[in-house]
């Protein structure tokens, strides 16, 4: 991105991304990491329902429809939404490399405005880490996965400790997750949080 914030460029000493050897093979269909989630969780009535999908080396593609629940102006997306599309599908990133990390900046561009009913398709690879902070960038294209980009976006997602979720989340909730008799869904809770 043009004009991104000096935050948001890795340091000269930081490494490339490498893929965990444990990650969702190329193609598989990551799942949401927690039902309730806004932009992935199925449980959302009015959530984004995005689906992201791992692709090669450390980078996963997704797309979501924008519905009516999703309006800024007239028949529009709002920014806003779009914003935590790009969001989701850059956190959806570290479960390839197996790291529990929070968005610490986004920077989004809007290049395009995004009508109600398109399929928003979406692109995200981590360009660098350096030390608990992990760099990528992102697209959103309209139209087909080669079509027109309508936003894009860079962003900083910090390394945390699952204790970041246990003593910041609200009670219930975290209760309610910590007692899910399927084990699976109850680590993949606590995994990753874009």
């Amino acid at each position: 991105m043009s004009g991104t914030s000096p935050a948001l460029k890795p340091p000269a000493d930081a490494a490339q991304p490498v893929r965990h050897q444990d990650a969702p093979a190329p193609g598989e269909l990551l799942g949401a990491h927690y039902g309730q989630c806004f932009g992935c969780g199925g449980e959302q009535p009015h959530g984004l329902h995005l689906e992201a999908r791992a692709g090669e080396g450390v980078s996963v593609t997704a797309e979501f429809t924008v519905r009516l629940a999703h309006q800024g102006a007239p028949g529009l997306a709002h920014g806003g939404v779009l914003a935590t599309a790009l969001d989701e599908t850059l956190g959806s990133l570290n479960w390839l490399l197996r790291t529990i990390a929070v968005t610490g900046r986004l920077e989004t561009d809007f290049v395009r405005p995004v009508p109600v009913d398109t399929v928003l398709y979406l692109e995200a690879e981590v360009t660098a880490v350096a030390g608990r902070k992990i760099y990528s960038t992102a697209t959103g294209r309209i139209g087909g996965p080669d079509g027109p980009v309508a936003v894009r976006a860079d962003a900083l997602f910090v390394e945390v400790k699952v204790d970041h979720f246990i003593d910041n989340g609200r009670p219930e909730e975290i209760r309610a997750a910590m007692d899910d008799p399927d084990q699976v869904r109850r680590a993949r809770a606590f995994e990753v949080n874009p």
